[in-house]
């Protein structure tokens, strides 16, 4: 069995991707084949073939196989301490120490993994809970609903919150308020307002948290009515007294479009003397930039900054939208000195704002500097803008700025640009390599413009293959020109169906020789050519023969006579062949 793991892996573990092998490695643990599990886990780490996944099944199987000490082994040999603070791998450790009656081991290792910036979810507190044979009491089902309600997991806070009841422990406001705020996730109000009467059947009245938080379900469900009904009882109570109940009914309203409800909301809360923040203008300014109300969005913005001086990045990158899209330049720069001035830090979408701000206004230099600036502060254009996929949102953007710097001249900039993209691990369009390969060309950026060719020749056409041939082979390092021929040779020009050398690779091998005349230096690259040509089935056009055996002496006349005698007899062979066969 060792042999076979070990085989198949020299032999296909190159192709597999990081998925394949875990794909494998679970297979391996479920049919409880733990050496092949280990050699295969192995080699991954060996050939830093491996994920968060990869650890999290390994250290699960491993306490499977009631092994613990090396469940431990492989989390504290974990080098990135990200990747050691994953859930999923936490998880997997923990569970695998109580399973094997390791209750103290796991506790300790669970208060270090807390102190070094774990995030438990419901799970982590539920093995500790429940396999350590703690008491539960209200206090720790408390946090199991917090820690539901904070993931998103519904389904687990609503069980929990039943297996409480059903023990006999009675929910305070906490554990309502919990669940309520689980439910607001998925808008789920039918289950809400069956909770909050619930909770009245029970003796206890709703706070302003709780129902605060059963007007972002409603919200979420895109019940305005029920919102504003729901507002107006918040404000009878004395609990609407500052905006983020008018925020949340505010937000809901300007997603879903409805900017003239949104605005009425927040014109009612001023009205009513409750101070809006920039959360309130913030929403409200975005939304009227989304929805093209362009000088709205900028007298709005131009309102706040006469009124208020508390910035935060949100209501920031909100005013910079409405300046952009209002076109005031000196407004844009005031308000980016302002975040200077207050050292608020850009994120992914104050970049983006700029950056197509500067695009629009044909400023592409400035959109570069910017896009730079982005990618060295850490952030990726793969990155979420707003409700847009982020791969339609970059991809416009970069391919845009991309082309107009190519426009401008700005060759080495726009490879750089689509380099970002590349590496920001997301999938491109195909039609991008083609185009920076076009702009490379045009900036005799020939070295780029290989590397491009040499991992996307499948996504470029042809004829955009021969011309990037046909300039490397004419202007290119000529160290690199063997390499670039191979590479040319493997997308397509290659012979023909009548084994006859197209024109276009004769040219190419014509000019490629011609260059190595000129350098006699170079002598062992045309030698190489050579003996490349005829392993591939070339044979040398007459012209290309005569230049080299004039030339002969430069390069060793006996080794070349050898050489071309042998090319010479295959094409004679060859061309017999297809005569014969005509």
């Amino acid at each position: 069995m060792k042999q076979s793991v070990y085989y198949s892996l020299y032999r296909f573990g190159g192709v597999l991707k990081v998925q394949d092998l875990n794909v494998i490695l679970r297979n391996f643990g479920q049919q409880s084949r733990w050496q092949d599990l280990s050699q295969l886990f192995d080699w991954m780490q060996q050939h830093s073939k491996i994920s968060a996944s990869s650890y999290s099944s390994y250290i699960k199987f491993t306490g499977t196989s009631l092994n613990p000490a090396k469940a431990l082994e492989i989390y504290n040999s974990i080098p990135d301490e990200s990747t050691k603070n994953n859930v999923f791998i936490c998880n997997s450790v923990l569970r695998c120490l109580v399973r094997n009656g390791k209750f103290d081991s796991s506790m300790k290792l669970f208060r270090k993994m807390k102190h070094n910036g774990l995030i438990p979810d419901a799970i982590t507190y539920s093995t500790e809970l429940n396999y350590n044979g703690l008491q539960m009491d209200s206090v720790m089902y408390g946090t199991l609903l917090a820690v539901c309600a904070s993931n998103n997991r519904c389904e687990e806070a609503q069980s929990y919150f039943n297996q409480m009841k059903d023990e006999g422990h009675s929910p305070n406001i906490y554990h309502y308020s919990s669940l309520l705020n689980a439910y607001a996730s998925g808008g789920d109000y039918k289950k809400a307002e069956e909770l909050v009467l619930d909770m009245k059947s029970s003796g206890l009245v709703p706070n302003k948290v709780m129902l605060t938080t059963q007007l972002k379900v409603y919200v979420r469900g895109r019940l305005f009515e029920k919102s504003r009904d729901l507002l107006v009882e918040l404000d009878t109570l004395g609990f609407a007294k500052d905006e983020m109940p008018y925020c949340l009914l505010m937000d809901g309203l300007a997603k879903t479009g409805c900017i003239d409800e949104a605005r009425s909301v927040f014109n009612e809360m001023k009205e009513k003397c409750v101070k809006p923040g920039g959360y309130s203008y913030s929403i409200m300014i975005s939304s009227f930039c989304r929805g093209g109300l362009f000088e709205e969005a900028k007298e709005l913005a131009e309102e706040f900054e006469a009124k208020y001086d508390k910035y935060d990045v949100a209501i920031s990158n909100a005013i910079l939208c409405a300046y952009c899209r209002a076109g005031e330049m000196e407004s844009v720069m005031r308000t980016m000195r302002k975040m200077d001035e207050l050292a608020i830090s850009p994120d992914y979408n104050t970049f983006h704002i700029l950056i197509k701000y500067f695009c629009k206004e044909k400023l592409y230099m400035l959109a570069y500097q910017t896009m730079e600036d982005m990618h060295r502060k850490g952030h990726q254009p793969a990155e979420q803008y707003g409700n847009q996929p982020a791969a339609a949102v970059d991809e416009e953007l970069c391919s845009s700025l991309v082309f107009h710097l190519g426009k401008i001249k700005a060759h080495s900039e726009a490879f750089s640009v689509y380099s970002m993209l590349k590496y920001s691990k997301r999938t491109m369009c195909k039609a991008f390599h083609e185009k920076i390969l076009h702009i490379l060309i045009a900036g005799k950026l020939l070295k780029d413009a290989y590397v491009v060719v040499k991992d996307n020749s499948k996504f470029i056409s042809s004829a955009a293959i021969k011309k990037f041939a046909k300039s490397f082979v004419k202007l290119g390092n000529i160290n690199l020109i063997n390499d670039v021929l191979k590479v040319i040779h493997g997308s397509g020009y290659k012979i023909d169906q009548h084994n006859q050398l197209s024109s276009v690779s004769q040219r190419l091998f014509q000019m490629a020789v011609s260059r190595y005349i000129a350098q006699p230096e170079k002598k062992n690259l045309l030698l190489q050519l050579l003996q490349w040509m005829r392993g591939q089935g070339y044979v040398v056009d007459s012209s290309t023969r005569n230049l080299i055996l004039k030339n002969a002496h430069l390069f060793g006349q006996q080794r070349i006579a050898e050489i071309l005698s042998k090319k010479h007899m295959m094409s004679k062979a060859l061309k017999s062949h297809w005569m014969t066969k005509g």
